[in-house]
Parts: structure tokens; sequence; C-alpha cells
């Protein structure tokens, strides 16, 4: 049963916000074994949504469509769905009723401009929105069944779970599940990892393997489609784990895992703790590691030393070393590492130091250059990028 999702709003298609509900909606659908083939944006304008509505229900047999059913005059979808669907617009009665309610319980009048929230096409039925005032409708149009709801993800996620995954279970005749895992790695590039899952991410093999990048983090992407909930989940498995063993080190986690939450987990583990010592990354490194809860246990603290002088003063870098190196460079990142390993008791010491841009770059040190040190009570490790 395939499904294409829409998004309204023109601050989605301006990219003055990110659309995540087409995200989690799919995920949802493919736990309910229905495939989502494509997601598209679209601004508010009445004609574009119109569109959009009838050609996704003549490529699909499920229509999901978040957004633009509010009270102003750029909330379009209802009309547009109207439209599509050749009727006009209607008040329904309970709807309306809620509405008041919802008002009269804040204590304050209902303003006129949210009546229309109260409006579906002739022939929809109203999908309760208990978080909000735009209820939700389904209708159908052509061969396609057609949900809306709010695009306010607080709204629109339980009106998902509670009335629409439900509705697609029942119209979902194949009985097929779609399992979904993502293994994270890093510390090599996509093509590499790719050349080391060789024929894991043949296309036509079931779980279905495949691989994307986001801000230096490559995930694998399993996809296990099955007409059985157990085999799939076992497929699923099983293929998560060969690629697990394929590659490596560099796999640090699976699904929403990050990289710091990761890294203070394995400290906590080994009872070791770690301080930083940052230059061009200005406290961004430490920055990431308090995001995660608990991470006090493991994290003991670091230092932003931007200027010479900061080095010097606060991780006693040598000025001579300093003069004769350079701040970029092996010996300094070394003496940072040192200094932090030293004044804060830790076991451990990352430092980072490098030529941000845009310029300071020499022919020697071009811009994007950046040492790191590892230190600890044995010794150190030392890389360049």
């Amino acid at each position: 049963m395939p499904a294409i999702i829409l998004s309204i709003g023109d601050e989605l298609t301006l990219g003055q916000t990110v659309d995540t509900n087409s995200a989690w909606v799919s995920a949802q659908l493919a736990g309910h074994g229905i495939t989502t083939q494509a997601h598209q944006t679209v601004a508010d304008d009445k004609r574009a949504i119109e569109q959009a509505i009838r050609w996704a229900c003549s490529e699909a047999d499920l229509v999901i469509i978040s957004g633009g059913i509010g009270p102003t005059e750029d909330d379009l979808t209802r009309f547009a769905l109207a439209d599509a669907m050749g009727v006009g617009l209607v008040e329904h009665a309970g709807a309306m009723r809620t509405l008041e309610d919802f008002f009269r319980g804040r204590g304050r009048p209902m303003p006129e401009k949210n009546r229309v929230q109260a409006m579906l096409p002739q022939g929809a039925t109203l999908i309760p929105n208990a978080n909000g005032t735009a209820p939700g409708m389904r209708c159908r149009v052509g061969r396609a069944e057609v949900f809306v709801v709010p695009g306010v993800p607080r709204e629109m996620r339980p009106m998902v779970i509670e009335t629409i995954l439900p509705a697609t279970a029942a119209l979902n005749g194949s009985g097929q599940t779609i399992l979904t895992a993502k293994i994270n790695t890093f510390g090599a590039g996509e093509s590499t990892v790719a050349e080391r899952l060789g024929d894991l991410m043949d296309r036509q093999r079931n779980p279905v393997v495949g691989t994307t990048v986001s801000d230096g983090i490559v995930s694998v992407r399993v996809r296990a489609e099955y007409a059985d909930n157990a085999e799939a989940g076992r497929a699923c498995e099983a293929t998560c784990a060969t690629v697990e063993s394929a590659l490596g080190p560099i796999v640090f986690g699976r699904n929403e895992q990050t990289l710091q939450q990761a890294v203070v987990e394995l400290l906590r583990e080994r009872g070791q703790t770690v301080a930083t010592a940052e230059s061009c990354t200005g406290g961004l490194i430490g920055a990431m590691l308090t995001e995660v809860p608990g991470s006090s246990a493991a994290y003991a603290g670091g230092w932003v030393t931007y200027s010479n002088d900061m080095k010097m003063k606060q991780l006693g870098v040598d000025a001579g070393t300093l003069a004769a190196e350079g701040a970029v460079s092996e010996a300094v990142v070394k003496a940072l590492a040192s200094g932090a390993l030293e004044r804060s008791g830790a076991t451990l010491a990352i430092a980072v130091s490098g030529i941000a841009g845009p310029d300071g770059g020499t022919a020697d040190k071009p811009v994007g250059t950046v040492w790191f040190a590892l230190a600890r009570r044995e010794g150190q490790a030392v890389h360049t990028e």
C-alpha cells in the first residue's frame, strides 16, 4: 500500500522551518507495513495545494497531509481539498461545539476567525484534536484515502497514533511488516563504508541496506519487509549483526544514539573521566559531551584557549614552542593535552587546535588544518587532518 505525505507551509518551502513531520509519519507507517514513496512540501497557495493533492491521490492509495488547517488567511488546505474533491465546505456541528467549549474553558470568547476550523469538505469526516483547535479530517479522493492533520507536532502526533495508524492497519490488506534499524559509524567515509559492506548493499536483497551521511556520521540503514513480524525482526537483527561485524570498531551505536552518548557511556563503563582543551572548536566538544544526561560522571571539565596567551597562562604551553612551531602544530596540541590532563586530574584529556578560516592559512598549514591529541597517564596519541 503506497503512501504519499504532503507538508503544507511557506515556512517549509522557504527553508525557515525543517519538515520533521514527514520523516516521523513515514517511520510510523513503516512499522505498519506501509511504504512511503514520496514527500512533497507545498507553499501556502490554494492552487498549488490542490494540484499536489490531485497528483498524490492519483499516485498513492494513502495520502497524509499536515499543515494549513489553522484559522488564518494563509491556512488554505481545507479549501484546496474541497476543490480537489469537487465539493463545498460545510460546518460540522460537533467541531463547532468543541471549539466553543475550548475557548469557554479558557474564559475568553472565540474569535470569529476560528469558525473556519469547524468547516469540512462535504463528505469528509472529522478527526478529533485533543491538543488544539484544529480538528483533522478524513475523506476519499479518487483511489486514495486522505487524512489531514495539523502541522504542529504535539497536535499531529497523537492524532496519527490514535486515529490514522489504526485506520491504515485496516486499509492495508497485505499484512506486510516493515522494520527498520540504523547502525551509526564514525571515522570512515561513506564510500569506504560501502566498500566494506560489499554485497550487503545489493538493492535486490531483503533486508535492504543503504547509507546516509549527516554531520560526519555515516549511518547504515536496514529495512526488512516480510509478511510476518517475527520473521522481519529476525532478518533485520541478523543483517544488523552482519553489518556491525563487517565495520568493526567504527560502529558506535544504533538508531538514535549519538556519538557523544556513546563516548560518555564508554567512559562511565570504564570508570574514566575526560577533560578538554579546545582552540578552534571554541568549546564545542565540551558542549556536546554535556548534552548527555549523566555526563558529570565522565566529563571533568575543559578549557577554551583561543589565544596564545591563554594557552600559555591556562595550560602551560611554552612560549618558545608557540613561537617556533605555531599554535596549530603537533608540539602545541600535545602540550595542550598534557596541561589539561595535569590540571584536571582526569584520566584522559583531548586537545584540538586548527585553522578554521576564512584566513590565517599558509602554504604549509592551509585553512582546514587541524591537530588532535589524546593524552593519558601512559602516553599520548596525536593525529592531524
